[in-house]
């Protein structure tokens, strides 16, 4: 009787390892390979519960979460023959677990050595500027030359590349360095080159405009006289008066314009714009070249007559008698 409830109870144990080894569970981030007496089974277990054979059959689950792998730093040179040190990240995943499984040993092992010998292929194929301004074309260019080799036969799908830093020689940053001040002081030197264009366009219209209107070159002359009034100087030179210069005029035989009515609310943007408009006519009608026997005829400066000053009286000096 002992005997024979040894062998049920171990007919229950055995029962329950079978039963044991017989279920397992696969995760949902997971697939399952059947192996059967060595040989793979062509249709994977899905994510849950599976039952195998006691005997015979046996298991192995393939990860098929991406995977964020680093590629360690590579050194090389570049298609300029500069020295550059680029690391990556590579992001993959398993697509098909048998493939992964038996066509190659370790596939994580073989995606780096795989990843590190394109980054180096790329880096001789690239040039500096290149690795850093259009990292995105690299990036996709280093995908596509892993993803050839690992999909198809292995199984694993290479979603995408990222050079994450390009590290440079010294003495390259330096060159850099003093390339960009150069660039910022052109544009700084072509910003104050077209400043000063435009503002002597604007004096040079200012300055036809008070040629034609005296009065408003007495008044400019009289606010830079207030100008340098409000100054705490203790000198103040005075420039040559206006009423000499009208002198003068009216001596070479000119006249002064005097400003109708109508042009007392005129706030000039129009005489402005007119003498803008002048100035650029005269600059494009510019005079044709000389020939060989041709000569410039430049006409006579006209002389302004000098004033005539009468001769001053002087006094006759009388001695007294007796002094």
């Amino acid at each position: 009787m002992d005997a024979l409830l040894g062998f049920v109870a171990f007919i229950i144990v055995v029962g329950f390892i079978l039963a044991a080894r017989s279920v397992k569970q696969v995760q949902q981030y997971e697939e399952g390979i059947v192996f059967r007496f060595g040989r793979v089974l062509p249709r994977t277990r899905q994510p849950g519960l599976t039952f195998l054979r006691p005997i015979g059959d046996k298991i192995q689950k393939v990860n098929k979460q991406i995977i964020a792998m680093a590629v360690p730093a590579q050194e090389g040179i570049s298609r300029d023959n500069i020295s550059v040190r680029v690391d990556a990240v590579v992001y993959f995943k398993v697509v098909d677990p048998i493939k992964a499984t038996i066509n190659v040993q370790n596939y994580m092992f073989a995606v780096s050595q795989r990843a590190q010998t394109s980054l180096r292929s790329i880096i001789g194929q690239s040039e500096m500027d290149e690795l850093l301004s259009e990292r995105d074309r690299v990036n996709k260019q280093l995908c596509r030359i892993i993803d050839e080799v690992t999909e198809e036969p292995w199984g694993v799908k290479v979603e995408s590349v990222e050079i994450k830093d390009v590290s440079l020689p010294e003495g390259m940053k330096r060159s850099i360095a003093r390339q960009a001040e150069a660039e910022r002081e052109r544009r700084a030197r072509i910003i104050v080159a077209d400043a000063e264009y435009q503002a002597s366009k604007r004096l040079a219209a200012a300055a036809h405009v008070m040629a034609r209107d005296p009065a408003a070159l007495q008044l400019r002359l009289l606010q830079t006289v207030v100008e340098v009034a409000s100054e705490k100087n203790s000198t103040l030179v005075m420039p040559v008066p206006v009423e000499l210069l009208r002198f003068f005029d009216r001596a070479a035989g000119g006249h002064v314009r005097v400003p109708d009515e109508s042009e007392s609310d005129d706030t000039g943007d129009a005489e402005v714009a007119a003498a803008e408009a002048a100035i650029e006519h005269e600059s494009a009608s510019a005079a044709p070249a000389l020939g060989a026997d041709e000569t410039l005829a430049i006409p006579p400066v006209p002389r302004i007559p000098e004033p005539e000053i009468p001769p001053a009286e002087v006094p006759e000096l009388r001695i007294p008698p007796g002094a």
